[in-house]
Parts: structure tokens; sequence; C-alpha cells
């Protein structure tokens, strides 16, 4: 699990000193809590084959990443091509997303369902929203009908639904509870991506 270690690596100046740290503390938890995610989706979707993907920030030159992530999907090449599961860190919290990023070819699709208000309903009133995958802010559920139809008009729009987790919260609690709470943010966002499957 995430450690207040696992913040500081974003205090590290310097692209090359920055992505060390990123690969010796963070991808080690990604890998661990990745699978963990991913045996609980072929539990539950076996007639799909899940893939974890953890981002190598290999197209970086310069600047250090300012968060980084790892990716469930039905890809093996790659997920941001669909609808897909993200679990992510920034320096000052810890994200679990269903995710539509990067123009996905269903994105449209996707934006007519999650207008439909039976699924709008199912979502947890604690869940946030993300509308740019590169910047560290999320927003509450009341822009969830300016984000969809933003989706839907916008062909860079992103929405990415569900739960964030405060730096602090993994100084004061166990692991076993943030854990916990992982896993039932999956389980209630599986509902939705169900319905984003079928398209």
């Amino acid at each position: 699990m995430f450690t207040k270690k696992s913040f500081e690596v974003f205090e590290i100046a310097g692209l090359t000193p920055r992505m060390a740290a990123i690969r010796s503390i963070i991808q080690p938890e990604f890998a661990q809590l990745g699978n963990k995610l991913l045996t609980e989706l072929s539990v539950n979707f076996p007639s799909e084959n899940f893939y974890l993907h953890i981002a190598k920030h290999l197209r970086r030159t310069t600047n250090p990443p300012e968060n980084t992530w790892c990716a469930l999907s039905t890809k093996p090449r790659g997920y941001k091509m669909e609808a897909h599961f993200q679990l992510g860190i920034w320096q000052d919290y810890v994200f679990l997303y269903l995710s539509i990023i990067d123009q996905p070819k269903n994105q449209q699709r996707y934006a007519e369902l999650l207008a439909e208000p039976s699924l709008r309903n199912i979502v947890p009133k604690d869940f946030v929203l993300s509308k740019d995958h590169t910047k560290a802010e999320f927003f509450p559920l009341t822009d969830w009908s300016a984000a969809v139809e933003r989706l839907g008009k916008v062909k860079k729009a992103e929405f990415e639904l569900g739960r964030v987790w405060p730096a602090e919260r993994f100084e004061d609690q166990s692991s076993e509870v943030i854990f916990s709470e992982m896993m039932a943010t999956l389980k209630q966002l599986m509902p939705i991506y169900q319905q984003l499957m079928e398209v």
C-alpha cells in the first residue's frame, strides 16, 4: 500500500531521479494493488480477459511526471482506446477511477449512456469527477450533467468517475482499511462499466 514515502516521490527534482523513485517505490505498489484489483475484475467478468498496464512515461524527456498510474483494461496492448479503470497517485491524493480519456472510439456512445438517469442514480454520493487526467483536480457530482454533455460534444473532453483518498489517510489508517475501500469502489463502478462494455 502507498506510504508517506510514495507521496514524497513527487518532491524529487529532475526527470531521471524522480523516475528512478517511481520505479523503485510506486510501481511495485501498483503491481501488488493492481493485480488484486485485476483478480476481482476477472471474477466479476469471467468472459473477459483483463490486463494490468503500469505507466512508463517513456515520452518524457525533460519534465518529471506530476503523477503516475496503472490501468486495467481488456486490451493487452493499451487501455486508452476504451473505458477502463485507473489507480493513480498525485502528490496530495490517490484515486481509483473509471476513465474515459484520450478520445476513445466509442466516446459519443459513452456520453449517451452516462446521460441516462438510471446510470447516474446508482453512483455513490461520495464519488467525484475528473475532467482532465493531466490536472490534479476533481469535482463534485453536481458537475455530472455538464461533464457528460461536454464528453459528447467536445472531441478532447474526458470523463473520470470514482473515489479519492487524501495523502494523510495513508498515515493515519491501516492499509487494510483503505484497500477495502478501494475494493468497494471498484465494485460500485462495475455496473456502470458493464453498461459501457456493451457499446
